[in-house]
């Protein structure tokens, strides 16, 4: 199988990363003038944050053009972000409405091991009208009388059988003047920019582009929830 190198389109696709990474320096420059994590300019916003009109909008469009179950979840109260959860492998109801939206238990669920999904996850961000996509995997395993819920996400999109959904999925962005950035180009920290009190908060030595961007927890850190 031919790579980058050898694909007739990389000429076009270096001049859009070319054009997207500068974006997102922008973004940086702009959203974070003492150039520190945890020290964003909360006056210095690109863009009106979406709405949860215009993310329930976007849900809808991508769970008709994807033909796939999508589900918002709004982010914490230290998550300058939401997050919209695209099922890709598994079937309603799944494990992020009984997490997230409370929906009962699948009775499915008391006969098995284990449960498998897996999900696109969009992230946008309220501080740019800036979107990024990570493949997510996760996992219900039986803990006693309760559920484990594992989320595990990586650092992009990898597995094949995603990748249409995915293109399709970012070919909708700009109509709600989303930029869409390439996860694995906002997943290293960036240059010139200290980490001030992340290292200390999360035992890592830096934060990636998309912690000053996003979510401040590490972009692949696995979460577990406990359901009764």
């Amino acid at each position: 199988m031919g790579g980058c190198t050898n694909c007739k389109a990389k000429t076009g696709c270096d001049d859009r990363k070319g054009s997207m990474l500068a974006d997102v320096q922008h973004a940086l420059d702009h959203l974070y003038p003492s150039r520190t994590w945890g020290e964003p300019d909360d006056a210095a916003g690109l863009g009106e944050p979406m709405t949860p009109e215009e993310l329930t909008a976007l849900a809808d469009e991508l769970a008709s053009e994807l033909q796939a179950a999508t589900f918002v979840r709004p982010g914490d109260d230290d998550e300058p972000c939401d997050y919209l959860y695209v099922l890709c492998m598994g079937r309603a109801p799944c494990a992020v409405q009984v997490r997230d939206e409370g929906v009962p238990v699948p009775a499915e669920w008391r006969e098995l091991e284990r449960v498998d999904e897996l999900y696109l996850r969009v992230v946008i961000s309220h501080r740019a009208r800036i979107a990024a996509v990570q493949q997510v995997a996760i996992t219900v395993e039986r803990s006693g009388g309760a559920f484990a819920i594992r989320e595990a996400p990586r650092a992009g999109v990898y597995d094949a059988p995603l990748l249409p959904r995915m293109q399709k999925l970012v070919a909708i962005l700009p109509a709600y003047d989303l930029l869409h950035v390439d996860f694995g180009e906002i997943a290293h920290p960036p240059e010139g920019f200290h980490a001030g009190s992340w290292p200390a908060l999360y035992q890592a030595p830096a934060p990636a582009i998309a912690n000053y961007l996003f979510y401040p927890q590490p972009t692949t850190m696995v979460a577990t929830s406990l359901i009764a």
